[in-house]
């Protein structure tokens, strides 16, 4: 029996088998200029009622993949037939459901960009209606915006954990407000600061997003310094970092073909985040769970592992420019994932025969060639 439910268009890489459940539709906001994300699309709220159908939908599917699971005999082992249907799954709902028990059934992400945005009592609503639901859930995380969580009362979001709100990620992008003003992120350094510690201080985890690259060729040292200084005072539980990456689609676009915005290169962006990890004095787990970060292996705990992952940066800014822009190809296109991959001999030898048709005057690499590759991942 098919099920027709909202889904939206993305999730954080830590959520990549979590239940969706899309509560708002599209972003409230939209006007990032290094988002293509929702635009030329308008935003929606979503009536309780009928984020209530789209669950009831998700238990529905739950309970067909179970009785199917003890019709074809494999009694309660429901994971290995959501296994089976992932491979030809009757529609984008039953993958969905599909995928979620294959991992465990255990987490939920509510979809899109800013759940915050909604009535306090609605979104408990909402939340303490999925764990009732699907009562095998034990994490629910979204998606929200500093602003919002600026906005919001303390009790509120205090609320919103005691109903079963277990994680927030919000879009930190960058702690310079410069910046923040020219990207027209819509928020200040110092509401950053607001909104992040109120999560914090709700009990609910939090996870704050840094963009590698936001400050281009002109703002690289302002904004990995003062970044790290909003962190600092927010003291969140994650720094998930990604590498700026554009394409046609985005604002930021244009800024770059009338000349107003610089790219930094990747040798800047590795000396950015150098200066970013230098300036950190928190508590957080630094995470680069991005396949569009060059170093993804810099990861750690603060303060504890900084130097670890400063040896990282090291080993790699002490490479010869053929090695650096070897590593770079190799990772670009999905072959590398760590430094060490540079000694695999079999690995090498497909990413030399890449490197080939890349390589132009000696050793200069292409970076459109580099920037091509990496937006095949947004």
């Amino acid at each position: 029996m098919a099920y027709s439910i909202e889904l939206g268009p993305i999730r954080p890489p830590s959520e990549a088998y979590s239940l969706l459940i899309r509560v708002t539709i599209n972003c409230p906001w939209n006007r990032c200029k290094f988002c293509k994300t929702y635009k030329g699309s308008k935003f929606q709220l979503r009536s309780v009622e009928e984020i209530k159908q789209d669950i009831k939908a998700v238990g529905a599917i739950h309970d067909q993949i179970k009785e199917h699971a003890w019709k074809s005999g494999y009694g309660d082992r429901v994971r290995e037939v959501a296994a089976a249907l992932l491979i030809n799954p009757p529609d984008q709902a039953f993958y969905n459901v599909a995928l979620w028990l294959y991992a465990g059934g255990e987490n939920a992400f509510l979809q899109d960009a800013n759940s915050l945005i909604m009535r306090t009592g609605e979104l408990a609503e909402v939340i303490r209606f999925l764990k009732e639901t699907l009562p095998s859930i034990k994490r629910i995380t979204s998606y929200g915006r500093s602003k919002t969580a600026c906005k919001k009362r303390l009790d509120e979001l205090i609320k919103l954990k005691e109903a079963g709100l277990s994680r927030l990620h919000l879009g930190l992008e960058s702690g310079y407000d410069p910046l923040l003003e020219y990207m027209d992120k819509g928020v200040t350094a110092a509401e950053h600061i607001e909104g992040g510690r109120k999560v914090v201080e709700s009990g609910i985890s939090l996870s704050e997003y840094v963009i590698l690259g936001l400050g281009g060729e002109t703002m690289w040292r302002e904004h990995a310094v003062h970044t790290a200084k909003v962190l600092n005072q927010i003291d969140p539980d994650f720094i998930r970092v990604r590498t700026l990456t554009i394409n046609k689609r985005m604002p930021l676009y244009e800024e770059i073909e009338n000349g107003n915005f610089i790219r930094a290169t990747e040798e800047r962006i590795i000396q950015e985040a150098r200066l970013l990890i230098e300036n950190l004095e928190c508590n957080s787990n630094y995470v680069s769970d991005h396949i569009n970060n060059l170093l993804q292996e810099v990861e750690g705990k603060l303060p504890q592992d900084k130097d670890k992952m400063l040896a990282v940066i090291d080993r790699f800014q002490g490479l010869t420019l053929k090695e650096k822009n070897h590593f770079r190809i190799g990772r670009r296109v999905g072959i590398y994932t760590q430094l060490d991959d540079l000694q695999d001999p079999q690995k090498r030898q497909v990413v030399e025969k890449i490197m080939h048709r890349l390589i132009r005057d000696g050793n200069q690499l292409d970076d459109r060639a580099i920037y091509a590759l990496m937006e095949t991942f947004i």
